[in-house]
């Protein structure tokens, strides 16, 4: 089992954590990782685009002109996709983008996505995350303080509405509760950060 050190959001060590290998230290698997951040992102599509096509555009029942004799192109129809309020050529309808993935797999992957964050050094655990009020200067100073230059996701235990208001704010720092955690998150971001906590909770579930 992989020791972690702790630190507290001044920047202190504080001491260690063990980390499951269960969790924390399986072989990692690309291809199912690319699988399930696939599936997670097109998930998020809504899939609402629709246009109408020339059969569903109001009007145009009447023929503009004769077929003969007029020296114009011949029309039959006034929304044509060639006129102005015509409609729409092959166009876009609302559909249906989700993806499944079973359970095992979406487990896995997630699995494999924190072992990997693990094993490049790029998973931090603090003992704690509290603020005193919603300011957002108070999550600067930790990310200040545990050095989080680049893109970062904060795992938290529990979902604290202070920490989320202080940290929305900030844009390479953002905050989810670790019911929430899945491996995109992991994956988009340079750093994952966890508390001691939601470490805990996570190995409950998965160990």
């Amino acid at each position: 089992m992989a020791n972690v050190k702790v630190y507290n959001m001044k920047g202190a060590e504080v001491g260690t954590i063990e980390l499951n290998d269960d969790l924390f230290g399986v072989e990692y698997n690309e291809p199912l990782i690319h699988q399930a951040v696939v599936t997670y992102l097109a998930n998020q599509r809504q899939g609402t685009k629709s246009t109408l096509t020339r059969t569903e555009v109001r009007g145009g029942g009447v023929k503009p002109w004769r077929q003969k004799g007029t020296g114009r192109a011949r029309q039959g129809s006034t929304r044509a996709p060639q006129w102005i309020k015509g409609g729409v050529v092959f166009a876009p309808k609302s559909r249906d983008f989700s993806k499944k993935m079973n359970t095992t797999a979406r487990r896995g992957a997630l699995i494999s996505a924190l072992s990997k964050k693990v094993a490049d050094g790029e998973f931090i655990v603090v003992d704690e995350l509290k603020v005193s009020a919603p300011k957002t200067k108070e999550m600067e100073a930790f990310r200040k303080a545990l050095h989080l230059d680049k893109r970062t996701v904060v795992v938290m235990d529990e979902a604290d509405p202070d920490v989320i208001l202080a940290a929305r704010n900030l844009p390479t720092l953002s905050t989810i509760s670790v019911e929430e955690i899945n491996t995109y998150e992991i994956v988009a971001n340079a750093v994952v950060v966890f508390t001691k906590g939601s470490v805990k909770k996570l190995e409950e579930v998965y160990c």
